[in-house]
């Protein structure tokens, strides 16, 4: 089986000696093409770590991180932003959209910083997609949390990425905003083909998933597919997240 993403082994430990921390304790996981994984735990489970592994933007201590046919273990700096622009697309629970430029400057700016061309009709298909026709000569504040967060997506595609990532996409939104933007993410992935591997505490955000990796103390330790909400929050119980 061909992965988008995959790790094999990957460790990450902060600091040294007495002080040594583990976040990630050889961790191994694939994620094939349009496919959407949640990934849940407790806090300090270990769930930003490994996406910030999987995407390129932290280094593994020991282990293999894979993007395509791409290894990421010995890239420099500059060559893992350059490979993070054009292959990957980011969303985060805060927006993080330029607020002295347009919905359309935002969406398009991994395209600028990568002195790409702007394919047109790619980016209309993309803010058709997401909803926001008509909105693109806005500015951000002239948007609802929402809308925002559709432009932040749309960002996210503009490059045609292997994978997207998402920390904590919906983390800012209110209940039915974020059903929206939970829908969308499940369209992208059923409609466009595109992989999704979204960090998570809400059990009803990875119930749009296909797949829930579970992790504790740095280790994946449950898989689960076709999850429901009542499932994952139940798993999670187990797990000691809430107690």
């Amino acid at each position: 089986m061909t992965y988008v993403v995959s790790l094999d082994a990957v460790s990450k430990v902060y600091g040294r000696g007495q002080g040594a921390v583990a976040a990630l304790r050889e961790v191994s996981a694939g994620f094939t093409q349009g496919s959407f994984t949640a990934v849940m735990g407790p806090s300090g489970s270990g769930k930003s770590t490994l996406l910030h592994c999987a995407a390129g933007l932290d280094t593994p201590t020991s282990g293999s991180v894979r993007l395509g046919g791409t290894e990421l273990a010995g890239m420099n700096e500059t060559r893992l932003t350059e490979l993070r622009r054009r292959r990957v697309g980011f969303v985060f629970q805060a927006f993080n959209l330029v607020s002295s430029l347009t919905v359309a400057e935002n969406i398009t700016l991994p395209l600028r910083l990568a002195g790409a061309g702007v394919d047109r009709a790619w980016l209309e298909e993309i803010v058709k997609r997401v909803g926001l026709a008509g909105r693109t000569g806005h500015r951000p504040a002239q948007l609802s949390g929402g809308q925002q967060q559709r432009v932040a997506i749309a960002r996210a595609l503009v490059t045609r990425p292997e994978v997207v990532f998402g920390d904590e996409p919906t983390g800012a939104l209110d209940t039915m905003t974020a059903r929206d933007v939970l829908t969308l993410l499940r369209e992208v992935v059923s409609g466009m083909g595109q992989t999704v591997v979204m960090v998570t505490h809400d059990p009803v955000a990875a119930s749009y998933a296909d797949t829930v990796l579970f992790l504790a103390d740095g280790r994946i330790v449950d898989e689960m597919t076709d999850p429901t909400s009542d499932k994952v929050a139940e798993r999670m119980t187990r797990l000691g997240a809430w107690n």
